[in-house]
C-alpha cells in the first residue's frame, strides 16, 4: 500500500453519521472515511449479525469490541476477539462475517 499526499489528520470517529447495512441477520453501522483511494471504517455488528454476502474485496481488520466470526469460502473459520486482526489480498479468498453478541471492528481497504 502506498500512502501519498495524505497530511496528517485526526478523526473523531463519534462525529462521523452511521449507514446501516442490512445483513442476511441483524446489521452493520458503518462509520466512514476516506482518503485517496484508501477507505477506513469504524463497523459495529448488532449481536445475530450475519453478512448477506461473501466478500472478495481485501482489508486489514482489527477487532476493537466483541467476538466476530470470520468464515472463508473453503469452510474455515476464524474468532476474532479484541486485540486480534486478520488481513486479506483484493480477490484473494472470499470471506464473510457473523456474530453472536455483537462486535466493534476497525477497517482498512
Amino acid at each position: 500500500m502506498q500512502i501519498n499526499q495524505l497530511p496528517f489528520g485526526i478523526t473523531d470517529w463519534s462525529t462521523l453519521e452511521t449507514e446501516k447495512h442490512p445483513g442476511d441477520s441483524g446489521f452493520a453501522l458503518w462509520r466512514t472515511q476516506c482518503f485517496g483511494d484508501i477507505r477506513v471504517r469504524m463497523v459495529e455488528y448488532s449481536p445475530g449479525y450475519l453478512a448477506d454476502h461473501w466478500c472478495s474485496k481485501g482489508h486489514i481488520l482489527l477487532c476493537l469490541e466483541g467476538e466476530m466470526i470470520t468464515e472463508l469460502e473453503d469452510g474455515r473459520t476464524f474468532t476474532l476477539t479484541p486485540g486480534v486482526s486478520y488481513q486479506v489480498a483484493d480477490n484473494a479468498e472470499a470471506h464473510r462475517s457473523s456474530t453472536t453478541y455483537g462486535a466493534k471492528l476497525f477497517i482498512v481497504d
